[in-house]
């Protein structure tokens, strides 16, 4: 007999449950190999010979709350994202926004090695999949952004900024921040860039989310966006000024922002199809919750 809240611990992608058993092979592997830290973790002095540990990082939880946090939230999450983006769509996701996470940690460290010159930037084994996660978490932002969650009482469209706030308020009272709080700051940054700009969406004929609903300084509070939008534009031109010709080609502004009566639909269908799948899937678990709930009395009226 199932248990009330199976509802919510089912239903899961065969993808997902694939990329579940790689962090945890992972995981066992570094415990039971220690050595292989050196292979597979993100070791910028060693990366230059180990140009493979770019890649394998992502996947590599050194410990075993790590692994833990890494499944329930690759399961859960998955599981809003993958049906909505697409099988093909959601391991891209991944696999762009695990590698340049990646390449951004092992500049960010070099960098910090000839500015402070301790050699602990350079040994230092970086790894774990919290950066696609937080990745993960601007997904979910760009698709139900207006979804409160019940438990923390708090909208979707804020869950990467409390994410990044709360880590960094953190990382001020622990030793080993370098771990993991620039995985997290670019993992947010690569997958907020990635759906941005770079996205491809079938049903439309341009890449990426130009709304302003989406913007960068969607992630601070209102009182602070007059100040990141000027900083946030020059980014966007730096980064994106050859691709927006084609684009203005297609009918949009320089700035990013759709023409009336184009992207703005686009995006609401997009944000009308999460939020439809994200009701039907919690009626359904709902209605399993009720179903499972009511086989224990028809149990005891078929012994009475």
């Amino acid at each position: 007999m199932s248990s009330p809240g199976s509802g919510i611990f089912s239903g899961f992608t065969k993808l997902c449950k694939g990329l579940t058993v790689i962090l945890i092979g992972g995981h066992i592997v570094v415990r039971l190999l220690p050595f292989s830290v050196i292979y597979l973790a993100l070791i910028p002095a060693r990366t230059i010979p180990f140009g493979w540990n770019l890649i394998t990082a992502g996947y590599i939880e050194q410990s075993l709350h790590g692994v833990v946090v890494s499944v329930i939230g690759l399961l859960l999450m998955g599981k809003l994202l993958e049906p909505i983006w697409g099988s093909k769509e959601f391991l891209k996701f991944i696999f762009i926004v695990n590698f340049l996470t990646s390449v951004c940690v092992f500049t960010t460290a070099i960098a910090l090695y000839y500015i402070m010159r301790e050699e602990n930037y350079l040994y230092m084994p970086l790894s774990g999949f919290h950066g696609v996660l937080a990745g993960f978490l601007v997904g979910i932002k760009q698709i139900v952004p207006d979804q409160e969650l019940s438990l923390l009482k708090i909208k979707a469209k804020w869950l990467p900024s409390l994410l990044l706030l709360i880590s960094i308020a953190i990382s001020f009272f622990t030793p080993d921040s370098a771990t993991y709080l620039p995985t997290l700051i670019f993992g947010a940054y690569m997958g907020w860039i990635y759906l941005r700009y770079f996205q491809r969406k079938p049903e439309a004929k341009h890449r990426g989310d130009p709304s302003e609903d989406f913007a960068f300084s969607t992630f601070f509070p209102e009182f602070l966006r007059p100040i990141i939008d000027p900083i946030a534009s020059v980014f966007h031109r730096m980064l994106c000024g050859k691709s927006e010709a084609s684009t203005n080609a297609q009918g949009y502004t320089v700035g990013g922002a759709p023409l009336i009566g184009s992207d703005p639909i686009e995006a609401s269908r997009r944000r009308e199809r999460g939020a439809r799948a994200l009701e039907e899937r919690l009626a359904a678990e709902r209605l399993a919750a009720g179903k499972n709930s009511e086989e224990p009395q028809i149990d005891e009226s078929d012994n009475v």
